[in-house]
């Protein structure tokens, strides 16, 4: 495993990372999302990404349970806040109060002191950027939380951020986290990429193979036992598109040239942005969880001229868009 800085702080990250989103607590049972945490830090990964919304908390609950039996200080721990999770107009959004409460409530179901990385998950236009600062770098110097940073914000929102943090002389956020995939891009290397070397701001992205899509297990269909299958993720059928699935077969064809299984030559190709600290994988089984960690090894695979037959497949370079 590979470990990659985060931005410009000193905090070192794997670069492929394990999420629990739609898995721990839902998609997979607490035994085996322990399990499965387990094999990756034993396989080098040491960052966990979580959120309160996942499984209504269970989510957490599930990761808590998990590091009991690992050193706490050899992880980095991720969760967000925004979404609702408590009843009332404030249960929601990224006023002080609901932040807070919100923390507060995280390091209880993940049974700990400390969370490493707190994400705004997403951009409250009903509270000043100034009060989500201060609370942030409040939480801060309380230890509660060592770093934040935001989650799906547009650039100008994240440098409102950065400016106001700099102009009040608190802590700056130092991580985005966007949806980037083959699929996803425009708002990643046309937007984010510049504000990433201007401020130090590292990315740890989330949905790499495109809710599997970029798997290739969708090529002939859906299977039973896949998240598209699942009545509560039905919305993924959408996007498995004749289209799509034409360049997934197209680029399971440049895989296997390169000895290399789809998912592996989507998640090298996301690695190869230096701009990328860290890519968030979801898996149901062990052996899909060591699949995706081999995924670094493709990066070196990715010559100029593999590069551009990737770029003729999927025709959405952003400057062509």
């Amino acid at each position: 495993m590979h470990y990659r800085r985060l931005g410009r702080s000193g905090l070192k990250i794997s670069e492929i990372a394990l999420g629990s989103w739609v898995t721990f607590g839902a998609q997979v049972n607490e035994k085996a999302s322990i399990e499965l945490m387990h094999a990756a830090y034993d396989a080098g990964v040491n960052f966990f990404d979580n959120a309160d919304i996942y499984a209504n908390g269970d989510s957490e609950r599930v990761m808590g349970k998990a590091i009991k039996t690992l050193p706490r200080e050899a992880l980095v721990i991720s969760s967000k806040v925004f979404w609702p999770t408590m009843p009332g107009p404030n249960g929601r959004g990224l006023s002080r109060k609901h932040i807070v409460e919100s923390i507060n409530a995280t390091l209880k179901r993940l049974d700990t002191d400390y969370i490493d990385l707190y994400f705004c998950h997403r951009f409250d236009p009903d509270t000043q950027i100034d009060e989500v600062v201060y609370t942030m770098d409040m939480l801060i110097q309380q230890g509660k939380i060592l770093y934040w940073g935001t989650s799906e914000w547009r650039a100008w929102q994240i440098t409102a951020a950065f400016l106001s943090a700099k102009d009040h002389h608190l802590t700056a956020p130092i991580v985005e986290q966007p949806q980037y995939n083959m699929f996803h891009r425009r708002r990643v290397e046309s937007e984010l990429s510049p504000i990433c070397k201007d401020y130090g701001i590292g990315l740890t992205t989330w949905s790499p193979l495109y809710y599997g899509v970029l798997t290739g297990k969708y090529n002939d269909g859906i299977p039973e036992d896949s998240r598209a299958a699942m009545e509560s993720m039905r919305w993924i059928r959408d996007r498995i598109t004749p289209e799509r699935i034409d360049m997934v077969r197209a680029l399971t064809k440049v895989a296997d040239g390169l000895h290399i299984t789809t998912a592996q030559l989507a998640l090298g190709w996301l690695l190869r942005r230096k701009e990328v600290s860290s890519v968030i994988t979801g898996a149901t089984s062990e052996r899909q969880l060591l699949e995706n960690l081999e995924a670094a090894d493709a990066v070196e695979k990715l010559s100029d001229d593999v590069l551009e037959e990737i770029e003729q497949i999927l025709g959405n370079y952003p400057d062509e868009e």
